[in-house]
């Protein structure tokens, strides 16, 4: 009795478990749910969204943080497998610590996505958590497509490298990557055919008067069509921005006029009308919150509102008592003790030099480490922006001017492939005589419209290499496999 019994618990435990497993598998793409697992959740959702073809997952595993990185053989070697076309589609995916619900880059490149794999890929990438890294290479994407995977990018929590190379598209969207709200932190969009058009647009997601992109460490515009003009509207983005630290405009048909006004913006320049107002409103709104000292900003405000009227003494008086803001007429010796705004006072600038030095020393680091333009994670978790560039202390009234001390965040620029003549060189020499604490720690300038030993060129040279934190020598070298230039000539 007690036998019969315990096979009929079992079999009836064993119907539920049935019933349970036979409700699982979901009936419609809608209804899965994604594990995390690449591997697993594209093969099923592809089959739930009747993909004829579906593209094969080939992993790659990487060395873990505890063993070392990947050796330079290596790196390149998987250069190379990214950017040749392939056979057959299929997703390379790298896992981190062999673990393969832990995929940290995924790289497509060589065959054409279609619509619907792009919507496989848009419901199971914001599922990795650990993704950090989405490489697309010659992809055929459209601005349709384009528009689905920048959403998707941005549903990606952890996801700050964005590899888009090969992929023209007819109305220039890339801005919309570096949104002011984007956290991506490296962003390459080599050989796009960017024109004038997308470099505005780019130009305009950097800095505006009224916004900036806060979170954008490296830039690589090489191989596009930017020109002059787009060359113009990339400076004018790089005014006031104060996180990009490593941009590439190589090869892009770059003149004179263009490199004029790049070299402009790393030295002193004067604040035109529209910045003026916006800094003055910030000053006031400063002084509202009590963010600064109320007898900084009223000396700022004072000697800006006349920008024509001032003579000589009076401007050397201002720019004295706005050297020594701490400075009062009356100086009370009654009290023993200092009243607690002036101690407030006197340590205030002294924060703000230091922290305007410090994403500059990581930047050294950055510029002086790799010609890609990459950035270690460790670097760009360091990196903040500590100043709003419209209340830069060293900004000065003179001539009749506002003048800005120049953007001296960024500290790599590749002019490299252009079509700069000696001129553009005296104008960069200039401005990097003109700037003062940080700047540029790596100017490339070689294979542009200009004698290989010109004096200019030396001089340049001379001033990097003082500059350079690791000492690189100047030797030339052979380019990398991409065509970018290493550090032949470089500056």
């Amino acid at each position: 009795m007690m036998k019969k019994r315990v096979e009929k618990y079992l079999k009836e435990k064993a119907d539920k478990v049935d019933c349970v497993t036979d409700e699982e598998p979901p009936k419609t793409a809608d209804d899965y749910q994604c594990s995390g697992n690449l591997e697993q959740d594209f093969t099923k959702l592809c089959k739930l969204m009747a993909v004829k073809d579906i593209p094969s997952v080939k992993i790659k595993q990487s060395t873990s943080t505890n063993r070392g990185v990947i050796e330079d053989n290596q790196f390149q070697t998987s250069l190379s497998q990214m950017t040749t076309w392939s056979s057959k589609p299929c997703l390379r995916i790298e896992l981190e610590n062999e673990d393969h619900s832990c995929v940290k880059e995924v790289k497509i490149s060589g065959w054409k996505m279609d619509e619907v794999v792009l919507q496989v890929l848009s419901r199971i990438l914001p599922s990795i958590s650990n993704l950090q890294c989405l490489h697309m290479w010659r992809v055929g994407l459209t601005d349709y497509t384009f528009t689905s995977m920048r959403n998707t990018v941005s549903l990606c929590s952890n996801l700050r490298k964005v590899v888009l190379e090969g992929n023209p598209l007819a109305e220039q969207s890339y801005h919309l990557l570096i949104a002011e709200d984007s956290m991506l932190t490296d962003l390459s969009l080599r050989n796009n055919r960017i024109g004038e058009e997308g470099a505005c647009l780019i130009g305009l997601a950097l800095s505006t008067v009224h916004s900036a992109n806060k979170n954008l460490l490296s830039l690589n515009l090489a191989f596009n069509s930017i020109g002059d003009a787009g060359a113009i509207h990339i400076s004018q983005g790089l005014r006031l921005n104060r996180s990009l630290l490593c941009l590439s405009l190589s090869y892009n048909q770059i003149g004179d006029n263009g490199a004029a006004h790049l070299a402009e913006v790393l030295g002193p320049f004067a604040l035109t009308h529209e910045e003026i107002v916006e800094r003055r409103k910030l000053l006031l709104k400063a002084e509202e919150s009590t963010m600064v000292q109320p007898s900084l900003v009223s000396l700022a405000d004072s000697h800006e509102r006349p920008l024509s009227v001032r003579s000589s003494s009076s401007l050397d008086r201002l720019n004295k008592s706005t050297k020594n803001p701490t400075k009062k007429k009356d100086n009370p010796k009654k009290e023993e003790k200092p009243a607690a705004g002036q101690a407030t006072k006197k340590e205030e600038p002294k924060v703000a030099k230091k922290d305007n030095k410090f994403p500059r020393v990581q930047a050294g680091k950055i510029a002086g480490k790799d010609n890609n333009l990459t950035v270690s994670e460790q670097e760009r978790v360091d990196v903040v922006e500590t100043v709003i560039p419209l209340l830069d202390p060293g900004i000065v009234h003179t001539g009749g001017k506002v003048i800005h001390p120049g953007n001296t965040c960024l500290t790599s620029l590749n002019l490299s492939g252009n079509k700069l003549s000696e001129q553009s060189l005296r104008m960069f020499l200039s401005s990097l005589e003109g700037q003062g604490e940080g700047g540029l720690l790596r100017l490339s300038l070689n294979r542009n419209q200009y004698p290989s030993d010109c004096d200019t060129l030396l001089k340049i040279q001379e001033i990097m290499s003082l500059r350079d934190p690791l000492k690189k020598n100047l030797s030339g070298q052979v380019d990398d496999e991409h065509g970018e230039p290493k550090t032949t000539n470089e500056a």
